[in-house]
């Protein structure tokens, strides 16, 4: 069984026990949390589509803990011109373990 959700402004296909890796959350490691926003269901051949979300669709995960994403340069230049701009951006992110999924 799988399900597509919506968190954090995109969009993830997840099955019970995968890891996955969002935007952050602002709750403790160890705490259950519920996705509601669930956009498909699907097991084998048969396929629920909501309009936009699932009625009584629900995914439940638990928070594995938070972190930041690797190191990313930032570089504005523009040659000739005595320009020159730099910068690092690291992303904050949650990792949660999805343990169950509701399909209604």
């Amino acid at each position: 069984m799988y399900a597509v959700i919506t968190t954090g402004g995109k969009q993830y296909r997840v099955s019970e026990g995968s890891v996955l890796r969002i935007e952050k959350l602002e709750t403790e490691a160890g705490a259950d949390i519920e996705f509601d926003q669930v956009l498909l269901v699907g097991q084998g051949e048969q396929i629920k589509v909501g309009t936009p979300f699932l009625d009584g669709g629900k995914v439940v995960a638990t928070v594995q803990g938070h972190g930041k994403g690797d190191k990313v340069r930032i570089v504005k230049f523009r040659r000739r011109k005595h320009y020159l701009r730099q910068g690092n951006h690291r992303q904050p992110y949650t990792e949660v373990k999805i343990t169950s999924i509701v399909g209604a």
